[in-house]
């Protein structure tokens, strides 16, 4: 499997990922930051509050941005500039999924 599709399944329902990272990054504006800056998550509406599931199958949101696209490092990725860069270009500028037309 391409490792980059591999990094982006941690990208959602990461909340037991990031709590146990000791380092985190964003893939959409590339900062890097410590799992305790992340104080916003999606996932839980009023009707599962309480559900310990739920919790555990939130996604996080960047500090910094606010996308939904925080890699921790327990997932054995690297978060590192160039790593989030490559996941950036693959998922955000799409060059994953069609080569990138010319410059214009």
């Amino acid at each position: 499997m391409n490792i980059l599709l591999a990094a982006y399944r941690y990208l959602s329902n990461n909340w037991e990922h990031i709590h146990a990272s000791s380092a985190c990054g964003c893939c959409s504006c590339l900062a890097t930051f410590g799992p305790e800056e992340v104080i916003a998550w999606t996932g839980l509406d009023l009707h599962n509050l309480d559900d310990p599931q739920a919790i555990a199958q939130q996604t996080a949101l960047c500090p910094k941005c606010g996308a939904e696209a925080v890699l921790g490092d327990k997932s054995g990725f690297p978060v590192d500039q160039r790593f989030l860069g490559r996941m950036n270009d693959a998922w955000f500028q799409q060059t994953l999924i069609r080569k990138p037309g010319p410059k214009a």
